[in-house]
């Protein structure tokens, strides 16, 4: 179970191997309809290599895992950390699909990695290894649950992307975005026929994309 394992072990092992800023990267919003998707990326501090996770920081985990007050929670308490190096990165609708939300997300983690100072030696990923993400890195599937600096991301990534959502409620009005953030309830898509796509919907996404005809539906009715 991954709340028995050591979620210390993989930063602790660059430490031990002579690295001192090792970062862990998530990202949030990758499911949803509308908005942006949003990458964080953490530093915890090498001295943790003998102390570990200060008190304060016990019970972090996977950002999904948590209730809502719980992610508000350890988010204060990660920004208000002088010693926790932290950056946050956002890209919009119209960049996701003109790229893919793969991509999207992958170029939101870069960002918030080039925002670290120092750069960060290494990098722990949550899941697929990036090709072309220019640090050193580890890729770990379901790297939330396994690596307290990849969930410290995931939880900046999530409340940060779930604030900008309440923000852009107040702007487009009438779809329920401060309630899903985005994401496929019955309600969004309610909205959506009601009020048609606005212009934070990806465009890319089904429902909101273009049908496209079928190549074998003769032409006139195609049209």
């Amino acid at each position: 179970m991954a709340k028995f394992w050591n979620r210390l072990a993989f930063e602790r092992d660059l430490w031990q191997q002579g690295l001192s800023h090792v970062a862990g990267v998530d990202e949030a919003g990758c499911g949803p309809l509308a908005g942006p998707v949003v990458a964080a990326a953490v530093v915890f501090p090498k001295t943790w290599l003998t102390g570990g996770l200060p008190p304060k920081f016990r019970g972090l985990n996977d950002s999904k895992q948590l209730p809502e007050d719980e992610r508000e929670k350890f988010f204060e308490r990660l920004i208000a950390s002088p010693e926790i190096l932290h950056a946050i990165a956002s890209v919009d609708a119209e960049t996701i699909d003109r790229l893919n939300i793969r991509q999207a997300a992958w170029h939101a983690m870069n960002l918030a990695l080039d925002q670290l100072q120092p750069r960060p030696d290494h990098v722990l990923v949550d899941g697929l290894r990036i090709k072309w993400l220019p640090y050193r890195q580890t890729a770990l599937v379901k790297g939330d649950a396994r690596s307290y600096s990849i969930a410290a991301a995931s939880v900046l990534a999530k409340v940060t992307r779930d604030r900008a959502m309440r923000e852009l409620d107040k702007q487009f009005p009438g779809y329920g975005f401060a309630d899903h953030k985005g994401y496929s309830t019955p309600q969004h898509f309610a909205a959506i026929g009601k009020l048609g796509p606005c212009a934070i919907h990806r465009k890319s996404f089904s429902p909101i994309k273009p049908k496209e005809p079928d190549l074998f539906e003769p032409a006139h009715l195609a049209d």
